[in-house]
């Protein structure tokens, strides 16, 4: 038996030619038994392969399934069960885990653990080798490799000629210290006319070494049309074009996955290392499964997790009802609770509950979304203030007995205060617990016409007139007529290869990146789970395995997500406080006010969440929000799903009553209620599945899987038949039936879930509270929270000045880093614009100036004096025209700044003794017009408090004058 234990993905970055899924397909159409991704001290790629064996798996067993009952359902294929594949699949490969060790001394060891310890030993070698350098290298030494030697099957690559590498025996002898029989010795062929000579070399090295041999293609690619690619990738690796390649290029394509019969006939007279592949793999028996549940314990004291869960999660319920929580939600919270212990989540649900309360205690402020706002439990912790009344409670789309897999939850932190969550979370697990997950950057669109068109010897015009197109491709027919359209030839063959080879290299996995917020915290260490590596960032270590591998295995991740929102709702809190006294939450704000849905029918929501696109705009005179699930509806309904779903005209006409609401039973209706008959949300496609199509909940996750991946797979169809076929099993009229999936079809994966919408929904009622109670505090808050949102620090200042708000200059004796409030003299608030609206002027710098003022400054030389700014600072300074409160115009302000010469030191008595100091003569500047005044605003601030640049021009463009008249058009 054969079994190929040396496979390089394209995880190995620009040099391996295929994906490690393409492999594993290839593999069980070829009907071996097991294989082994190997790449290059990493073992990135290979949760893909397990994941890809294992859906395999799936699909034999439901292929199977629906022969064996196709004689009692009839001739037609329920939609569920995947399609056979064109060639009959023959077995499911099994995936043996390993990398491909290439250390310092120049040595290539293929290791491959035989139980979870050693696994754990190989994931720390690669950690070591890692962590000590910088993010996407990594350096490992023979002496690293003894150290982890154990339960391992270690493969030996030779050199493919002694001079390769001078001394490789006596570089490889520590590694026989511990234990002779773990070792290997690889065989190889290089189709270049010398194997037999070479086999028979690596025969006697073996034989002088006492180790065994064993057979490899060592591919490159699952198949040898991918030759090409790996010419390009090693083109785009090397930073040179194909042609210049030479030895560097594949002479062939035969670096590819090999069947038993081929690895027979290419090692004839070896056949015993062939089928020594099999006594290998027979012996790693080590799983990716193996890998799960190892969550932190969270045990507190004498109690248990489940103990400790139980409570909280009770003792928050009556917080939240402190005159009794509805019957329904205590119900939803034992329900929560029970399959929460039957799946054994609870220390999951602590971590996150634990997080939160940090982020509250230290003032920062949270707020769960996504799923976690369709759970009591999580209502009841704290970790969203969103009541689960609001929606329609699936537990099920937040935690299912048959997904198999850890929920999800998503928390968002303010912005500029993340980090100190983050920090955290490795204060009390250890870095050596927790760590980032990482996001891989594939070749998408531009990047890949780019790299592959310099690959490919194409001159940058060319390359920047094919990026230019890139969105504009559909098919290859509209492909040509772009070619065409800028100058290039489409049936030119050169081109035409490009661009089939851009085409294939969509996808490919160039190179890894942070994970913008995705925590995976272990039970155990860290490094011995999955290797990790150093980030670009300082003080941070992510683990090489992202968001879609932590769910294919099962592996707790909590989301510590940045929220700019949040950071300015929190600041606009503070400073309610400060000047009003009133202490706000987000749970604790005047619920419903009639002012605030008044505000936003008149689409008055410059800067506030969610609602401040124009296209939101637009739509929230006709929506009229009322109530807060009004505002659910507004945040879902503007989005591409509803959209390209025709949602949006339905629900307007039903809404304005220019359209009937009906429901073509009494049980839909309660699902689709709230939304007037029309799907909006996730949870109501899973409710009509559930109720209308007669889905178990786990088969409605499935379709609401299907509905997240749709772009990807496009897999939602599959279900269409079996949802068909329910519904009309429960009474429901074909045509219903077919229209209500093709709604829920039409936004794919666009659409967006009800708990996600009402948590965003809580804080677009939050800030156009704030908004409307408070515009001057918002508009600082605002400002102070930068950058954020659709709105330049120009438009906020305007809208609030709009709202009546009073808004003062910058000044150097007022003037703070950040925007504040004072007394307007009249018994009310003032906003007061801070340093920090200075182009180019930076924080430290601006404190050290307010810090050093004392009672004012009197002149612009005595800035220069007590806070030693620097010239050019000043200059910048004058520029925002700062010092206009001591009397100093601009263009003053100017002049002196750049009379000061930086480097002569401060003269401790300069001019006061007699007949000491040169005078310079006084000079009268000419005052700016107010043209040139707001131009200048704008270059220093962004902003102006004087006219509008339009206001300017205006008598320019009002009938009678200038562009909008006879007399202006020449008569």
């Amino acid at each position: 038996m054969f079994v190929e234990l040396c496979i390089t993905s394209n995880f190995t970055f620009l040099t391996g030619g295929s994906h490690a899924e393409e492999y594993v397909d290839r593999a069980a159409l070829m009907g071996m038994s097991a294989l082994s991704i190997a790449d290059e001290n990493s073992v990135a790629g290979i949760v893909r392969a397990h994941t890809a064996a294992r859906e395999i798996g799936k699909m034999i067993a439901a292929r199977d399934r629906f022969e064996a009952e196709q004689g009692l359902i009839g001739p037609e294929k329920p939609a569920h069960i995947p399609a056979a594949p064109s060639a009959p699949i023959r077995n499911v490969p099994r995936l043996i885990p390993g990398a491909r060790l290439v250390t310092e001394e120049g040595v290539e060891i293929t290791a491959l653990p035989r139980t979870r310890a050693a696994w754990g030993r190989l994931s720390r070698l690669i950690s070591k080798g890692r962590l000590r350098v910088e993010k996407g290298t990594c350096l490992i030494r023979i002496a690293d490799v003894v150290e982890a030697l154990g339960e391992m099957e270690m493969l030996l690559h030779p050199p493919d000629r002694p001079a390769d590498i001078p001394g490789w025996q006596d570089q490889i002898k520590p590694l026989f210290r511990k234990n002779r029989v773990d070792f290997s010795l690889v065989m190889a062929p290089r189709y270049d006319g010398r194997d037999p000579a070479r086999f028979a070399r690596v025969t006697h090295l073996a034989a002088s070494l006492g180790l065994p041999t064993v057979a490899s293609a060592e591919p490159l690619m699952h198949h040898g049309r991918r030759r090409k690619m790996l010419d390009v990738l090693t083109a785009i690796r090397t930073g040179r074009r194909v042609e210049a390649l030479g030895r560097l290029a594949q002479p062939n394509a035969e670096r590819r996955l090999r069947s038993e019969a081929e690895m027979l006939r290419l090692f004839r007279g070896y056949e015993d290392a062939v089928h020594r592949t099999g006594e290998i793999a027979a012996r790693t028996s080590f799983s990716l499964n193996e890998l799960r549940y190892e969550y932190p314990s969270e045990i507190s004291g004498d109690e248990t997790p489940d103990q400790r869960l139980s409570r909280l999660a009770r003792k928050g319920l009556r917080d939240r009802y402190p005159a009794g929580a509805p019957e329904r939600v205590t119900k939803m919270l034992e329900h929560e609770l029970a399959l929460i212990a039957k799946l054994k989540y609870e220390p999951y649900f602590l971590t996150v509950s634990d997080i939160v309360a940090f982020a509250r205690s230290r003032g920062i402020l949270c707020q769960g979304r996504g799923s976690a706002a369709n759970s009591v439990v999580c209502y009841a912790l704290g970790v969203t203030s969103v009541s689960p009344e609001i929606g329609t409670m699936v537990f099920e789309r937040f935690v299912s007995e048959a997904r198999d897999e850890p929920p999800d939850i998503d928390v968002d932190f303010e912005h500029e205060r993340r980090e100190e969550v983050i920090q955290h979370i490795y204060e009390r697990y250890g870095r050596h617990r927790a760590g980032l997950c990482a996001t891989v950057i594939h070749y998408r669109g531009k990047r890949a016409i780019r790299e592959v068109g310099r690959a490919m010897g194409l001159t940058e015009d060319t390359i920047s007139s094919l990026s230019s197109q890139v969105w504009g491709w559909g098919g290859s027919g509209m492909r040509a007529a772009r070619l065409a359209e800028i100058g290039l030839d489409p049936t030119d063959p050169k081109l035409a290869q490009i661009m089939d080879l851009v085409d294939e290299i969509q996808g490919f996995p160039r190179h890894l990146s942070q994970h913008v917020g995705g925590f995976i915290i272990t039970e155990g260490r860290l490094d011995e789970l999955v290797p990790i590596e150093n980030a670009t960032m300082e003080d941070r270590t992510v683990i090489c395995w992202d968001k879609d591998d932590i769910d294919s295995l099962g592996i707790l991740k909590v989301d510590v997500l940045a929220l700019g929102m949040l950071t300015c709702v929190r600041k606009a809190f503070e400073l309610i406080d400060q000047h009003h006294s009133d202490d706000y939450t987000l749970a604790t704000l005047p619920p419903e006010d009639p002012a605030v849905y008044d505000m936003l029918c008149r689409a008055d929501s410059l800067g506030v969440f969610q609602v401040e696109s124009r296209a939101q705009m637009n739509f929230l005179p006709r929506m009229k929000p009322r109530n807060f699930y009004d505002l659910v509806i507004q945040v879902a309904i503007i989005r591409p799903g509803p959209i390209q779903g025709d949602m949006v005209h339905p629900f307007i006409r039903r809404r304005n009553g220019e359209e009937s609401v009906e429901f073509p039973s009494d049980a839909l209706g309660e699902v689709l209620g709230k939304t007037l008959g029309v799907p909006l949300f996730q949870e109501q496609a899973m409710q009509i599945a559930i109720i209308g199509a007669g889905f178990t909940p786990e088969e409605a996750d499935q379709l609401r899987r299907s509905l997240a991946t749709f772009k990807k797979h496009g897999r939602v169809s599959d279900f269409r038949t079996r949802f068909i076929r329910g519904m009309r099993a429960n009474g429901y009229d074909l045509d219903f039936a077919e229209r209500c999936f093709s709604q829920i079809e039409g936004f794919g994966s666009y659409g967006f879930p009800e708990s996600h919408a009402a948590s965003f929904a809580l804080l677009v009622y939050a800030s156009s509270w704030i908004k409307r109670h408070h515009p001057g505090i918002f508009a600082c808050a605002l400002l102070n929270s930068q950058p954020m949102g659709f709105y330049a620090p120009a438009q906020i200042v305007r809208d609030a000045r709009e709202h009546g708000v009073e808004v003062r200059p910058v000044a150097i004796n007022a003037s703070y880093w950040d925007n504040v409030m004072e007394p307007d003299g009249r018994g009310g608030l003032a906003l007061r614009l801070g340093l920090r609206q200075i182009r180019g002027l930076a924080e430290d710098e601006a404190r050290w100036i307010t810090a050093a003022r004392g009672n004012g400054y009197l002149t612009l030389e005595d800035v220069w004096r007590r806070a030693g700014t620097k010239p050019a600072l000043l200059t910048r300074l004058a520029e925002a025209d700062v010092f206009a409160e001591i009397g100093l115009s601009r263009r003053d302000a100017m002049w002196e700044a750049r009379a000061i010469k930086g480097d002569a030191p401060l003269p401790l008595f300069a001019g006061d003794m007699d007949g000491e100091g040169i005078e310079e003569p006084a000079v009268t500047l000419p005052e700016m017009s107010e043209g040139e005044a707001v131009v200048e605003d704008y270059a220093a601030l962004r902003l102006t408090l004087r006219a509008h640049p339009i206001a300017l021009i205006r008598h320019m463009l009002t009938p009678g004058m200038g562009v909008g008249s006879a007399e202006g058009r020449g008569g």
